[in-house]
C-alpha cells in the first residue's frame, strides 16, 4: 500500500529559522549598545568621581599644611601664615617650566625642580617653605587628573595689618577641573567653582578658619 506524504506545510515553513536568527541578533545588537553607552557614560562619572576622590583628600592636606606653618601673630592676638600661602604664582606650577611631557605631574613632580626650594634636607625659611608647600600640594592635586587646579584664598578681616589672611579671617581652598555633560547626565554646576559663565567646572571647596 503507497502513502503520499503531503509536504505542501514543510514547504511553507523554509526561512522561519533564518528569520529568528536575525531578530535575536537585532535584539542583541540593541543590548549591546545599550551597555555600550552605559559604559561610555560611567567612564565619565567613574573619572569625576576619582578627581572628586583626589580633591578632597588634596583639601585636607592643604588644612593641615597650613596649620603646622601657622604661628602666633606679632601684630594682634590669634596665629597666621606667611603671607605666601596666598600667592597665586606658588601654585599650579605657574613659573616653571620642563620639557619631554604634557603631564604636569610626569613634568613637574617626578623630580623637584630647581625653582622650588629645597626642604626636604636643607632648612627653609617660612617664605621657602610656602613656595614648596605650593608645589608640593600642586603636584598632589594633579597626580589624577591633570587638568585639575588648586587655589587658596582669604577673605581678610583685617586688611589694615600686614598680614593677607589676619587671624580670624576666612580661607577658602578649592580644587576644580573640568567636566563635560555625557548622555543623559548633566552637571549641575557649583558658582562659587564657575565664576565665569564659560566656565564648566567641577570642584571640592573647604572652608577653613586659622
Amino acid at each position: 500500500m503507497n502513502r503520499t506524504i503531503n509536504t505542501s506545510g514543510l514547504d511553507k515553513q523554509q526561512g522561519v529559522g533564518l528569520i529568528e536568527v536575525l531578530v535575536t541578533m537585532f535584539i542583541l545588537a540593541i543590548g549591546l549598545l545599550g551597555v555600550a553607552a552605559l559604559q561610555f557614560t560611567g567612564s565619565f562619572a567613574n573619572k569625576d568621581a576619582i578627581s572628586r576622590t583626589q580633591s578632597e583628600f588634596v583639601a585636607a592636606q592643604v588644612a593641615e599644611r597650613l596649620r603646622a606653618a601657622a604661628r602666633v601673630a606679632t601684630v594682634g592676638d590669634g596665629i597666621v601664615v606667611n603671607n605666601q600661602y596666598f600667592n597665586a604664582s606658588n601654585y599650579n606650577f605657574n613659573g616653571l617650566t620642563c620639557s619631554g611631557s604634557t603631564h604636569p605631574y610626569k613634568c613637574f613632580c617626578l623630580s623637584r625642580p630647581s625653582g622650588v626650594p629645597n626642604c626636604e634636607t636643607a632648612t627653609c625659611n617660612e617664605l621657602d617653605m610656602a613656595k614648596y608647600d605650593g608645589w608640593a600640594l600642586s603636584c598632589a592635586a594633579v597626580q589624577t587628573n591633570p587638568q585639575t587646579t588648586l587655589s587658596l584664598t582669604c577673605t581678610d578681616n583685617n586688611v589694615a595689618d600686614v598680614y593677607s589672611c589676619s587671624a580670624g579671617s576666612r580661607l577658602q581652598v578649592i580644587l576644580a577641573w573640568p567636566v563635560a555633560s555625557a548622555g543623559s547626565q548633566n552637571y549641575t554646576l557649583n558658582t562659587r567653582c564657575n565664576p565665569n559663565d564659560s566656565d564648566s567646572n567641577a570642584c571640592v571647596i573647604k572652608d577653613l578658619t586659622l
